[in-house]
């Protein structure tokens, strides 16, 4: 008897309809199955509470539950939903070319609107973003509740140690935005070992109404459901009882002792991405002639602990290539840290720079690719095999499971290098997207734009701004040559930054301007050229063109900063604090300073100092901020102070003074010299 399901409309073999190692997407809802209960679940969770936290183990399906399963259930009548987000953002957009912003913050909001340039969304804050969105409303006129997804939250505790300053100022983001928005309702996504991570800000998050809960693996049952139906849109079917032999399989270890005794260990939870990794393989195996799947075909093509071992394999060489270690010695390490010599699985405590020996960025690397979990136990984290059933294809795995994979094609070492960049691993980073720049053909231009601006954006997180300048000049030709106009003046406003970090304030504004000429509505690119030309000195320039973005957008939170930064700076303190007032938040600690300036020309003395102490907490080796904080001094009586911080500011890297605000900083140690004298 054969249990068989068919959709006329679908008669493809060659479309695999299980997902492998892939998230499910929404247009994936036709084989995402075994989820019900979960998807129903979390959206009435999502919808009632203002935080709910869904975590579980690397490969357990949250983000595919998320959006296969959750968000095809929200009626988009009742309810407002954002495309799920992330806090990691790994395009080739130069980033250079974009203001100061909190580079959690930008990459969420480029996930949250898509179709918005991305200049437009650096520099705003979360509450900025959401204030200025359209809000629809029900039949009632009625705002509707928007929900909003963070998937991988973790990566806001693994990124890059240059990004670590940020992470607190997003959180307080994400708690105003929740305050000032009632309807907001927002939703996490975290793997279980960085529980603990989150948990300091709960409470601020989800203030009275917050919910968690926790993604298991299948049990047998869901299991069998996601194993048959995604046949339903095939030709393809399971006979009676071949779907349940293959379940079991995927749920039974048989585990071998040290001196060669067998047990047989029968677990009651199927991992989904090792299911995916099983059925992908029978699909991929069986002959095109073959449209009935029994017992005989599933020990012919989709032999488990082959298939797992063979996965195992290709996850052991694409590791030990990116990390440069020979794949036999990282195989004799995993068998031997993670199995006992009973047959069973053995956990590792992770240590502060390795783990049993082993660079941490391999165990995350190992756990990226389900081989191996991480749980907190006990304020630390511990990593096991992710499930009993790869103890014997480790244990087993030989040197035909290591064949050397088919060259990647450059397209994957971009994808790979942005996942690096994404998790701080800047050296990997630059390792892979230079693979991709040497594997692509000569016409391949975007690509080799591509990945050159992703060189660039490496060389500028490490502070590196010849390097980037250069990769920028190596991109823009491409673009120009595809007559991608917007690419090309993102690479010039990338070139002009870079300039401007090497000193050579006046070749940045030539390449500000040619930007501005071929993006002449691009008010972010118009606000750098204003940053820029106050830079290098020309303070009436600068305010002409912050004045004419702020002409066409009245409330763009850069133009308003620097603009008022810089009319505090020239003494102009009550249009200085006009510009400033009206920007919620504070992202610079330079801008910060400056209000301060603004204030104590007011003889708000007071409030002058909060500000100057919080910005020289904040940035301690800033130019600006100490040449503010000596004016500040200055203005108070205290000479002998102004000039002391005068000295600091010009002795300061980080950043230096422009060369106006240097001479500034200089009339105030010489005036604090002749007080002293």
């Amino acid at each position: 008897m054969t249990v068989r399901t068919l959709n006329n409309n679908s008669n493809n073999i060659d479309k695999c309809p299980y997902v492998g190692l892939r998230p499910f997407r929404a247009e994936d809802g036709d084989r995402f199955f075994g989820r019900s209960t979960e998807s129903h679940d979390l959206a009435a969770l999502w919808q009632t509470n203002r935080l709910t936290v869904l975590h579980g183990s690397s490969g357990v399906g949250k983000t595919s539950l998320l959006r296969a399963g959750v968000i095809p259930l929200l009626d988009p009548g009742s309810v407002e939903v954002l495309p799920p987000g992330r806090v990691s953002h790994s395009s080739a957009f130069p980033l250079a070319a974009l203001l100061k912003h909190n580079p959690y913050t930008f990459a969420l909001l480029t996930f949250w609107s898509p179709n918005e340039p991305a200049t437009s969304l650096s520099g705003l804050a979360v509450p900025d973003f959401l204030r200025r969105r359209k809000k629809r409303t029900d039949s009632y006129g009625r705002p509707l509740p928007v929900l909003a997804a963070i998937d991988q939250a973790e990566e806001l505790f693994t990124d890059s140690i240059h990004h670590r300053r940020y992470q607190g100022p997003f959180i307080d983001e994400l708690v105003e935005a929740l305050d000032e928005h009632p309807d907001l309702h927002l939703l996490l996504l975290i793997r279980d070992s960085f529980r603990i991570d989150l948990s300091p800000y709960e409470h601020d998050l989800g203030q009275a109404s917050q919910a968690w809960i926790r993604l298991l693996p299948l049990i047998p049952q869901t299991a069998l459901d996601a194993i048959r139906g995604p046949l339903n849109v095939t030709d393809r079917s399971f006979t009676l009882g071949a779907a349940e032999e293959l379940v079991d399989g995927l749920r039974t270890s048989e585990i071998v002792h040290a001196v060669g005794q067998r047990s047989t260990v029968i677990a009651e939870e199927i991992e989904p991405a090792l299911l995916q990794v099983v059925c992908s393989h029978l699909w991929e195996a069986l002959p095109d002639d073959i449209n009935i799947i029994a017992s005989h075909e599933l020990h012919v093509y989709a032999d488990v602990v082959r298939t797992l071992a063979e996965f195992c394999g290709r996850a052991l060489i694409a590791i030990a290539d990116d990390r440069g270690l020979p794949a036999t010695e990282l195989r004799s390490w995993l068998q031997r840290t993670f199995i006992t010599e009973l047959g069973r699985k053995s956990t590792v405590d992770e240590g502060l720079t390795h783990t049993a020996g082993m660079p941490n960025a391999v165990m995350r690397a190992l756990e990226n690719r389900h081989v191996i979990k991480a749980e907190q136990r006990a304020g630390s984290r511990w990593y096991e095999l992710q499930h009993d059933l790869l103890i014997e294809p480790i244990r087993r795995m030989d040197d035909t499971a290591l064949r050397p994979m088919p060259q990647a094609e450059p397209s994957e070492h971009l994808r790979t290098a942005a996942e690096a960049l994404a998790a701080g691993e800047l050296a990997l980073a630059q390792q892979q997207a230079e693979r991709a720049l040497r594997g692509s053909a000569a016409t391949d231009l975007r690509l080799r734009g591509e990945a050159e601006s992703f060189l660039g954006n490496i060389a500028h997180e490490r502070g590196k701004p010849t390097e980037a300048e250069a990769r920028y000049r190596a991109a823009a030709p491409l673009f120009e040559v595809l007559q991608d106009t917007p690419a090309v003046a993102r690479l010039l406003a990338a070139i002009g930054q870079s300039l401007l970090a090497q000193g050579r304030r006046a070749e940045a504004v030539d390449e500000l301007r040619a930007a501005v000429d071929r993006v002449p509505n691009d008010l972010t690119v118009q606000t750098e050229l204003g940053w820029t030309l106050w830079h290098l000195g020309q303070q009436s320039a600068a305010i002409a063109v912050l004045t004419g973005v702020l002409s066409i957008d009245g409330n763009a939170p850069e133009a308003l900063r620097a603009r008022g930064e810089i009319l505090a700076d020239m003494g102009e303190a009550k249009s200085a604090l006009s510009d400033l007032d009206r920007v919620r938040r504070q992202h610079r600690p330079s801008t910060q300073a400056a209000r301060g300036v603004a204030l104590a020309t007011l003889s708000n003395r007071g409030a002058a100092n909060q500000e100057i102490d919080a910005a020289l907490t904040e940035a301690p080796d800033s130019g600006p901020v100490l040449l503010y904080a000596a004016r500040v001094a200055a203005l108070s009586g205290h000479p002998d102070i102004a000039a002391d911080l005068a000295r600091r500011a010009i002795a300061a890297e980080d950043p230096q003074l422009p060369p106006h605000q240097r001479e500034a900083a200089l009339r105030l140690l010489n005036q604090g010299g002749r007080t002293n004298g």
